[in-house]
């Protein structure tokens, strides 16, 4: 065998893995949370020249296949990132237009002693799905619910649980949240399909969670709190709060149901938002422009940072936007690590490792076991969900298209394994903000965070009995694994 056709072993595949996840573990001590400023980048790009250099230097790979690779995995998620820099003009204009402070208060409205956990875990949800965003919920609402959880006498840790179940679970079915479409791009899964198949899995869990958080809610003991009628009148007197502004998520759900495209769905959706806002916020706007130039607070509001004043420390935390700007973090990495995806692909540790995969797994339910734990796994070592579905998502794309599996099972193992098991490693970005933000460690809410842990689970159970699992036949139709698909339907 000639050097041109040598091919990379599985320890050196394996090694540049290893590299990779002592880079990520470096920068992460160093910069913790800040690490997606830029450290998280920078170590991606490091290891996609070590790619470079093995396989130039070692197996004789062209750099124009290098190059190619890259083009072709960077151009491949393009619409995504354009998602996601709408996703985060989409906040600020939900944000500010009052949308977000309608929902919240009339969700605080609904919180009493004895279903606290319960609505807890629903408000979490709803607004997580309406914003798309688990840190953004949990930064607002959570730290709202925390406190109010602890005058009702509950544990903070199973308040927390609570919080987060259900804002991991707004954040993996919304179509705003940027790893929904992180997971559905980079396995090549359309984004609404993606969220229809996920509901196979993601409702039960939701379901179970609730029912445990309304038992726990009924057989506590409340000895005396608070209600949140402050929150609720500080919003009222920040936002004009009216039922008519919930239009605006109606709407979008109009868009949503008709199949519209999601970049055309998400762009009507802030377009009208920041309508809503210059006609019903106006002093908002003016106060984020710093005159009255109406036109000028809605450019800032969708492309920049905004905060607006108030008395009320959390208020202001909880209206405090980031925009297209808040997202930047997040596309440098998506680019930096399609990067290295391309560059593992094209040097041939990426075909190396699917190959191993592909002899050890021969049925559905290990490997999307396998894919789930995985998705853990590299939580545990990389500390960040991005990486972690990306990684999982390079790792066994082809392996799912090699066994004659639909992209859309691989998409939703990607979430069921990497986006809700983030929160509970200790030392992910994940587990590093919220725990510091609800003031109660990772290790301590870990057992009551029953969604993050029941949706992995309930995965691959469903995915083992075959249930809506379609596999590809020798005329490329795809048809259902057995006949208990057919009776369900």
């Amino acid at each position: 065998m000639t050097s041109k056709t040598k091919k990379p072993s599985l320890i050196v595949a394996v090694g540049i893995i290893v590299f990779l996840v002592m880079m990520l573990y470096f920068t992460i001590k160093t910069f913790g949370v800040d690490s997606l400023g830029g450290g998280s980048q920078i170590s991606l790009l490091i290891t996609s020249f070590l790619c470079i250099f093995i396989g130039t230097v070692f197996y004789k790979k062209p750099w124009e296949e290098y190059e190619a690779a890259i083009k072709e995995g960077v151009g491949g998620v393009a619409s995504a990132v354009i998602i996601l820099l709408i996703i985060g003009a989409l906040g600020g204009a939900w944000m500010i237009s009052g949308v977000v402070p309608t929902l919240i208060y009339y969700g605080l409205q609904i919180v009493h002693p004895s279903i606290f956990l319960f609505a807890t875990c629903v408000l979490c949800a709803v607004v997580s799905l309406v914003i798309g965003s688990s840190w953004t919920t949990i930064a607002t609402v959570g730290v709202a619910l925390i406190g109010i959880g602890q005058a009702h006498d509950y544990n903070a840790a199973l308040v927390a649980g609570a919080i987060i179940s259900g804002a991991y679970f707004g954040d993996k079915m919304s179509p705003l949240s940027d790893t929904t479409v992180v997971a559905s791009s980079s396995s090549g899964t359309p984004l609404f399909e993606h969220i229809k198949y996920m509901t196979i899995t993601t409702v039960p869990s939701l379901l179970i969670t609730l029912i445990i958080f309304a038992v726990i809610g009924f057989l506590h003991v409340d000895e005396g709190g608070v209600s949140p009628e402050e929150l609720a009148m500080k919003l009222d007197e920040r936002f004009l709060i009216s039922p008519w502004l919930l239009l605006v998520p109606v709407f979008t759900a109009i868009l949503i149901a008709k199949k519209f495209p999601p970049i055309i769905t998400l762009f009507l959706s802030t377009i009208a938002a920041i309508i809503v806002a210059v006609i019903f916020q106006q002093e908002a706007i003016y106060e984020i422009a710093g005159s009255e130039d109406l036109f000028k607070g809605a450019m800032i509001t969708l492309f920049g940072s905004t905060a607006l004043q108030s008395d009320h420390a959390l208020l202001a935390d909880l209206i405090s936007t980031g925009g297209m700007e808040g997202m930047l973090h997040t596309v440098w990495l998506v680019l930096c690590a399609m990067t290295f995806g391309a560059c593992m692909k094209a040097c041939g540790l990426v075909d190396v490792m699917t190959d191993y995969c592909r002899r050890l797994i021969t049925k559905r339910g290990p490997l999307v076991g396998t894919t789930v734990a995985t998705g853990f796994f590299l939580n545990v070592t990389t500390a960040d969900q991005y990486l972690s579905i990306i990684l999982t998502s390079n790792l066994f794309k082809e392996v799912y298209e090699k066994n004659g599996y639909e992209n859309r099972l691989l998409s939703r193992s990607l979430e069921d394994g990497a986006t809700v098991t983030s929160p509970l490693v200790p030392w992910s970005t994940c587990g590093m903000t919220h725990s510091t933000i609800l003031g109660v460690s990772t290790f301590a809410y870990f057992p009551y965070c029953f969604f993050c842990y029941l949706s992995p689970i309930i995965s691959i159970l469903i995915t083992t009995i075959g249930y809506k699992v379609f596999k590809r036949n020798e005329e490329g139709k795809f048809l259902p694994v057995n006949k208990m698909t057919k009776l369900l339907k």
